[in-house]
């Protein structure tokens, strides 16, 4: 199996181990580094689609980033949401794995036997 994608942060534990899992499966996944590569907003709908939450579900709350832009979860709309993530992807959740036309999000990192 090769049709397996990571959007990866190496910094972050959950989104190494997640590859880690992976990886132990002898699969090897198209890495994505996200904070350098960030998802389009086409490719964050259809992320979203695949792993069938809102956008206020992936956004990660506790980034400075977040208060900064002053958002607010009750208020924004999906469309504000996900622009916000595409210019500033550290408000995206990790790890996100993409296999078998599924998504998971790698927290815990065992998610990804849901897919795999």
């Amino acid at each position: 199996m090769n049709d397996v994608t990571i959007y990866h942060n190496p910094r972050c534990s959950k989104s190494r181990q997640t590859l880690q899992l992976i990886e132990e499966k002898n699969i090897a996944p198209e890495i994505i580094r996200y904070l350098e590569t960030p998802p389009s907003e086409a490719e964050l709908k259809n992320i979203l689609k695949l792993l069938g939450m809102p956008a206020k579900a992936l956004i990660r709350t506790g980034e400075a980033e977040y208060k900064a832009l002053a958002l607010d979860l009750d208020s924004a709309t999906e469309a504000q949401l996900i622009t916000a993530m595409t210019q500033h992807p550290k408000l995206i959740q990790r790890p996100i794995v993409i296999a078998n036309g599924k998504a998971v999000l790698g927290r815990p990192p065992e998610n990804v036997d849901e897919i795999l």
